[in-house]
């Protein structure tokens, strides 16, 4: 796979800097595995009109910041609903609400129409705000792996840090989760 040169250039690089070497190949991903505490991997991302949002202009606000995998399927339509239908209390409470999936712009924006949703969604059709947060990678289901969009939310600080992650989501009842688990 790699010619002579490059495994001699490895051997040596190793030998120089014994640190843990993980060379990509072409299509795999790096699973990032984040923790609650960490500061928020930097993002921006085109939203359903294709204006430019990123972290850094939420600095000083709450962000519930969720990965989902495609507009329009029941669960994601369900956890986006009851997040809009939520959208009130969580900015009495001071966030915003950000969802970020493969999706287009244009998929993104007939969602956002066909059910009312008063957030923006993200196009990270590279999959690179997916692959900061470690929203993307391999799955289980039905009893197959596959790679896909890991259903994700993060929950970041006025500060830029995460405060909670939710890896396990209630759809239909995503907002009360996020309101018991952080007592608010």
């Amino acid at each position: 796979m790699f010619s002579g040169l490059i495994k001699f250039l490895i051997v040596l690089n190793l030998m120089v800097n014994p640190a843990v070497l993980y060379i990509k190949p072409q299509n795999a991903v790096i699973m990032t595995k984040l923790e609650e505490g960490q500061k928020a991997p930097l993002f921006s991302g085109k939203n359903q009109d294709g204006e430019t949002i990123s972290l850094e202009d939420y600095k000083g606000k709450k962000v519930v910041l969720y990965f989902y995998p495609k507009d329009n399927t029941p669960g994601c339509t369900a956890e986006a609903c009851n997040l809009n239908d939520n959208l009130d209390a969580f900015l009495e409470k001071g966030f915003v609400v950000i969802g970020v999936s493969p999706d287009s712009e244009a998929s993104h924006r007939k969602f956002i129409d066909k059910y009312g949703l008063k957030f923006d969604l993200i196009s990270d059709p590279d999959k690179e705000i997916l692959e900061k947060y470690g929203a993307y990678g391999e799955k289980n289901m039905y009893g197959k792996t596959r790679m896909g969009v890991i259903r994700s939310t993060f929950i970041i600080d006025e500060n830029g840090n995460i405060e909670k992650i939710f890896r396990k989501v209630k759809t239909k009842e995503h907002s009360d989760q996020i309101f018991s688990e952080l007592n608010v």
